[in-house]
């Protein structure tokens, strides 16, 4: 849930999807013949220029950013989980899927650090924050299951619980198939309300839970919502609902304007990035590779993006509120906010009420939704204080630092 709000009806524009080399069962000459055609199409001539190759192509260009050395992998998820009547997301395949993952080079003895995207992203949105965050943790951070360079299998769910479990169980897979336990994890806006929940429900496995403008904790009964009651009233407000619950996905629009898709992506990517930056602008090879980067995880095939309605109604209220659940909390959470975050922090605050575990809240200036791009030195400066007590029992007491602030 990255892109997908910074303005409700007008910046609804961003996400992923659409493998465009994928064929099911190339089980006849006819199949294979036409499949074979699709592959050798060139790219220039197809209404959407991408493939999931482009995807990964343009992960590795973004990532020549990054000094640290990294490893990628395709991690096997199996099929489905372990006991599950039904196969991943009802497919009628029995092929496995995988997630995009990727490990960087760290010290010894490092605390693991496991980063979670957001809505409409996916890992190499963080490309700003490896290097420094690697100076001090084991990162290893993955494109969830339907989005970025993951498999991206047919989203068939038909309800809250049913497309909540569709990206907690295939996390807890990637967990066993990594063998990993007792780490930190960090998840950014929807990334946060997956990370929350799987926290939740797998609370043994994590030491420590950073939500970075986190979504899902507030609900359309909430006081503030009159003013999109209102709004719905109106016949724009009635059309928007209607796309909304129709599950008509900002990603669509990229890919229903085929060739001009690009221009689209970069047009956004060099406003919010650029002119209407809140922190530190990017620098022009960085625009290009983020932008060519965004764009090929949007384009490519449906998937994940379409649990957009099943979890949060018009308006990005969570159908079913983290607040619900803050007195469940088993894991010492700290929460990270921009300044300009058009998420609010005040429902952390309500949370943290009801939590009988350690909480913080921290607010980094010249900072909005995306605050790890708009200023990468204080987001890792909160990082870092909120995992003080990890990194060296001697930075416990550290006093926070200068720019920071606790909500």
């Amino acid at each position: 849930m990255n892109l997908f709000r910074s303005r409700v009806s007008s910046s609804i524009v961003s996400t992923m999807g659409e493998e465009l080399g994928s064929s099911a069962s190339a089980s006849t000459a006819t199949s294979s013949s036409q499949a074979k055609t699709r592959s050798i199409w060139p790219s220039t001539l197809r209404w959407i220029p991408t493939s999931t190759d482009h995807v990964i192509a343009a992960e590795k260009r973004l990532f020549s950013l990054v000094k640290t050395p990294y490893v990628v992998e395709q991690v096997n998820i199996g099929s489905g989980p372990p006991g599950s009547k039904t196969r991943w997301f009802r497919s009628k395949s029995d092929e496995p899927r995988f997630i995009n993952t990727v490990t960087f080079q760290s010290k010894e003895d490092s605390p693991t650090l496991v980063m979670v995207h957001g809505y409409g992203a996916s890992q190499g949105f963080f490309f700003r924050n490896f290097d420094a965050l690697a100076s001090r943790f084991k990162i290893i951070a993955i494109d969830q299951l339907g989005w970025g360079g993951s498999s991206r299998p047919d989203f068939t769910c038909k309800s809250t619980e049913e497309t909540e479990a569709w990206f907690i169980d295939s996390f807890e897979e990637w967990r066993k198939a990594k063998n990993l336990s007792n780490f930190i994890l960090l998840g950014h806006s929807f990334g946060g309300y997956v990370a929350a929940k799987y926290a939740l429900k797998h609370p043994e496995h994590v030491q420590h839970l950073i939500l970075v403008g986190s979504a899902g904790f507030s609900s359309e009964s909430d006081s503030k919502s009159e003013r999109l009651t209102q709004f719905r009233a109106t016949w724009k407000g009635a059309i928007l609902n209607h796309l909304w619950e129709s599950n008509f996905t900002p990603q669509k629009v990229v890919r229903g304007l085929g060739p001009w898709g690009p221009g689209l992506v970069r047009r956004y990517t060099t406003a919010r990035f650029g002119a209407y930056s809140t922190g530190e602008v990017l620098a022009e090879e960085e625009s290009k590779l983020l932008t060519d980067y965004v764009y090929h995880t949007l384009a490519a095939k449906a998937s994940g993006e379409l649990c957009l309605k099943f979890i949060f109604s018009f308006g990005a209220y969570a159908r079913k509120p983290l607040l619900q659940s803050a007195s469940e909390w088993k894991v010492p959470t700290t929460f990270i906010y921009g300044f300009d975050d058009w998420m609010s922090y005040e429902g952390a605050q309500q949370a943290r009420q009801h939590m009988k575990v350690p909480c913080e809240i921290i607010r980094v200036p010249q900072g909005g939704h995306f605050v790890f791009i708009d200023n990468p030195t204080g987001f890792h400066s909160a990082v870092f204080y909120a995992c003080r007590m990890y990194i060296s029992p001697n930075l416990e007491t550290e006093h926070l630092p200068e720019g920071l602030t606790l909500a």
